[in-house]
């Protein structure tokens, strides 16, 4: 059974979340604030972690910069902001995801599962999304039965895209995983290459279906059905 924590100070928040996640058989342990989430988290291994941004005592991006001083797990992060920068800053800082309140439980739960799939066994052969065959091994891409082209840097983006369905990359968390920080590379740099890679493997790149764009601040995978 997958284990999550869930901080927020607002009792009622924390009773819905509790509540949905345990109807699809999670175990979930609450926290009223960051300082309280970081004590549990000391004390017991969680699968997820779901934290409001504003708390007391230590608020959310403190705690999502804490956790990630000792574990990779998968964290989500509830924001009533809206600003761009803040949502940068809380995935830069670590957070996998975010969503912003008021929000649905279709949509938290959904959120959730995408997360969880990051710790899902890897699966030996190959990686398939829509009518596309990826070879990681070998570093072969086939659509529709034809060996498609790809540079290094964009297979080296789908790769990256691959590792992690579902959750959302920010253009500076690309540059460090795609180009390791290299100096010089811009955010219209990502664009550019990513708008190479959805030629190649999109069916209608006008209207991409699997590297969906988050406005300003990066992209997300989806790899359908």
């Amino acid at each position: 059974m997958k284990r999550v924590l869930v901080a927020d100070d607002d009792p009622a928040i924390r009773k819905v979340i509790r509540e949905a996640l345990a109807r699809e058989g999670f175990e979930v342990e609450t926290a009223a604030d960051g300082r309280e989430a970081i004590e549990r988290a000391e004390t017991a291994p969680f699968d997820l972690v779901i934290t409001d941004l504003s708390m007391p005592n230590v608020d959310g991006l403190g705690l999502v910069r804490q956790i990630r001083k000792v574990s990779e797990v998968p964290i989500l992060v509830l924001t009533v902001r809206a600003e761009e920068k803040e949502k940068v800053a809380l995935l830069d800082a670590g957070a996998d995801d975010y969503v912003v309140k008021p929000f649905g439980v279709a949509e938290l739960l959904a959120r959730v599962r995408a997360l969880l799939r990051r710790l899902a066994p890897a699966s030996s052969g190959p990686a398939r999304f829509g009518d596309v065959e990826v070879d990681l091994a070998g570093k072969r891409v086939v659509r529709g039965g034809r060996e498609l082209h790809l540079t290094p840097t964009e297979f080296a983006l789908l790769e990256t895209f691959l590792s992690k369905p579902g959750v959302l990359w920010t253009h500076r968390q690309l540059i460090a995983a795609v180009w390791q920080g290299s100096g010089g590379v811009t955010n219209d740099t990502v664009r550019v290459h990513v708008g190479s890679l959805r030629r190649k493997i999109e069916p209608d790149p006008n209207r991409p279906r699997h590297i969906v764009t988050e406005p300003w601040v990066g992209y997300r995978f989806n790899p359908g059905e």
